[in-house]
């Protein structure tokens, strides 16, 4: 163990922390609700992008995504164009309609609610099913973050696996608990820039030893490691690799912790310079993420554990401070997304359910313990989640609840946004049927070597739309309302 990384992850946690009582001393008693879970829709473009930027690209980034491109070649590449076509497409289209549309909205603060309150209707329906999605898929999300976090201390420090998940989850709690989304978005910020930071440098470093002759151990690769038309895996497989690739791209738009940044920008006007911002530095993660992998191969040569490809080319190159800094982005990558889940499930339940439904007459400060409750639950549930052998790999996790996701909320959120006669009753049934359809797939089909979501999103969008079709229109108050949304400027 290092010394010098322990220290440098002690002072990391402690300046999370120091975020998180600073904007709970400042916001105490002022703000309500919406300050607490959408930052009370002041957030800058600068801090927007970046903290959308971070709770989307978490640990696996770090450690997934450079262990499929380390262990199988560069035909998993297509996973990151995917993504990287999904998140542009999303910034482009969805950021500038979902933040006007909230706004015109009664000033929806979570995504059921905007979904409830784009129809007008009084149905609570939409509103629990929702919630529930999300309960159980953020806890496996969260999982996959907890998880890298345990990997990380017991691989750098030799703390126990279980240990060492109960630390970071603590501290993740303690920044969300106190501060709330403001807390959420600056420390996704810095957290952002640190990430961006060491995913540049590393393999850099390490190509230029490789070019020196400085290589760890001679790297053997497989005949089309560099075949981008290559799955590395089934022979048969490119075709269902490029499709997935893609269908990555589909998560977002359906991924809550994400897209609620678009409906926290300032205003209007700065969607734009936000988009140009997240976009870039999402290119640029994706792009030296793929590198981490191939460089770390030609590096390291063979290890046995892939997932370990930063970790190890780092800590093979830089002395302890400085690959302690570097490895603090495994931390900032698993905390950017965890707090972003934890807090996007808690309001959900604060202001979808437990309001609505169990205390009507709740104060915002009832309101505020009530989601700080459920942030503690999904925690723990993550923590059991992550501690059990037989849960999967890191990018597996995420794997299974971004399909989740996309393939219920995509559909319904775009139609929602770009067709007119779209209905309440669409939204429920291309959102059930989004979801089960992706479980169903994961359950059943997944030897196909398909990603679930796309026969998940598929099935959503075709549910949406002939129960839309099959019943009566939206209403002409429903109707006027997407116009004044359409039109609506800050």
């Amino acid at each position: 163990m290092k010394y010098s990384e322990l220290a440098v992850f002690i002072i990391y946690f402690m300046a999370m922390l120091g975020i998180g009582v600073y904007f709970f001393i400042r916001a105490k008693g002022k703000g309500g609700e919406k300050d607490y879970f959408l930052g009370g829709r002041q957030m800058g473009p600068w801090v927007t992008a970046l903290s959308a930027g971070a709770s989307d690209m978490s640990a696996w980034v770090l450690m997934g995504l450079p262990a499929s491109i380390y262990a199988y070649g560069m035909g998993q590449t297509w996973i990151a164009i995917g993504l990287a076509a999904g998140y542009i497409l999303s910034w482009v289209f969805m950021a500038p309609r979902l933040r006007r549309f909230s706004v015109a909205a009664n000033d929806s603060i979570t995504i059921p609610q905007y979904l409830t309150n784009r129809f007008l209707s009084k149905s609570k329906a939409l509103q629990v099913i929702c919630a529930v999605i999300f309960v159980f898929a953020y806890a496996i999300y969260a999982a996959s973050s907890i998880k890298a976090c345990g990997t990380l201390f017991n691989t750098v420090l030799g703390i126990n696996v279980n240990a060492a998940m109960y630390i970071a989850a603590f501290i993740i709690i303690g920044y969300t608990f106190l501060g709330g989304f403001r807390a959420v978005c600056w420390t996704d910020f810095f957290q952002g820039l640190l990430m961006l930071g060491a995913l540049l440098i590393a393999p850099i470093f390490a190509l230029a030893l490789v070019k020196s002759g400085h290589a760890i151990s001679t790297a053997h690769f497989s005949e089309n490691y560099w075949n981008f038309m290559s799955s590395g895996k089934l022979n048969w497989g490119s075709w269902a690799d490029i499709l997935t690739g893609f269908g990555w791209g589909l998560g977002y738009f359906g991924m809550p912790h994400i897209i609620i940044r678009f409906m926290a920008i300032r205003s209007q006007k700065e969607v734009k310079k936000s988009a140009v911002v997240a976009i870039s530095w999402t290119v640029l993660i994706l792009i030296f993420a793929v590198l981490v992998g191939s460089v770390g191969r030609m590096f390291l040569g063979e290890i046995e554990n892939s997932s370990l490809v930063f970790i190890t080319m780092v800590r093979a190159i830089f002395p302890g401070v400085i690959s302690g800094i570097l490895l603090s982005a495994i931390l900032a990558g698993a905390m950017s997304t965890a707090d972003s889940q934890l807090l996007a499930s808690a309001s959900a339940f604060a202001a979808d359910v437990y309001k609505p439904m169990i205390r009507k007459q709740a104060d915002e400060r009832e309101m505020f313990w009530a989601g700080r409750i459920v942030i503690i639950i999904i925690a723990i549930v993550a923590v059991i989640i992550a501690a059990n052998p037989n849960s999967g790999t890191i990018m597996g996790l995420v794997g299974n609840a971004w399909g989740v996701f996309g393939a219920a909320f995509g559909p319904a959120l775009l139609l929602s946004l770009f067709w007119k006669r779209f209905t309440f009753m669409g939204a429920i049934a291309g959102i059930v049927a989004g979801a089960a359809a992706d479980v169903i797939w994961l359950a059943f089909f997944s030897g196909t070597g398909l990603y679930e979501i796309i026969p998940g999103f598929v099935v959503g969008i075709i549910a949406a739309v002939v129960v839309t079709l099959c019943g009566k229109g939206p209403g002409a108050e429903v109707e006027k309302l997407y116009d004044k949304s359409v039109a609506l400027k800050d």
